[in-house]
């Protein structure tokens, strides 16, 4: 069952079973937006952007966005740009192997950025969601279009519990094109 998510609300990552998750993924989704003028209908392309920052403590270690598909020890990683918003379902992902994350990085923050400035109270359907990669069950939804006139929002932050692994939702605007643009933003939610 998912969780719709809001503001400041943590998730256990725990499956029903009792069992700890081992592979999460943060999905991306959106729509090009819809321009009606004088003489019909056209969509504009919007790039958004998933991100996630590892961080040990307080210092970021490592990324995984569209111009670094891969953490550098391969736990996360981006399965590639969308810079259209067009299809359905998820536009772009991010697969977190909970794991193999290594043991100094405790935070990871999970990010949208709009890479050519769009706010998300421009973009129509844009959505993130966290779904356990092992049985493609939906854990949390959080939506992002409607009313925020930023261009970057830090959706929420997964945080180590001694051997697991939990989720707070954080839904924080901010301004930036690229997850390296949010750090110092980052370094205040840690």
């Amino acid at each position: 069952m998912s969780v719709s998510l809001q503001k400041g609300q943590g998730v256990s990552l725990q499956k029903r079973d009792g069992g700890q998750l081992t592979l999460v993924r943060m999905g991306l989704g959106w729509d090009p937006i819809k321009k009606r003028g004088l003489f019909g209908s056209r969509e504009l392309e919007v790039d958004l952007d998933a991100s996630a920052v590892m961080f040990a403590d307080q210092q970021p270690v490592d990324v995984a966005f569209f111009n670094h598909l891969r953490s550098n020890d391969g736990s996360v990683t981006h399965t590639g740009d969308n810079r259209t918003g067009h299809g359905d379902g998820d536009d772009e992902s991010i697969m977190v192997d909970l794991p193999r994350v290594p043991a100094h990085v405790n935070t990871i923050f999970l990010t949208v950025t709009s890479y050519e400035g769009h706010t998300f109270e421009q973009v129509e359907n844009a959505f993130c969601r966290l779904v356990d990669e092992t049985n493609g069950q939906e854990l949390a939804r959080y939506t992002l279009s409607g009313g925020y006139p930023a261009q970057a929002m830090v959706m929420a932050k997964l945080v180590r519990h001694g051997n697991g692994w939990g989720m707070q939702a954080i839904g924080e605007a901010a301004a930036g094109r690229t997850a390296l643009d949010l750090v110092p933003t980052l370094q205040r939610l840690v």
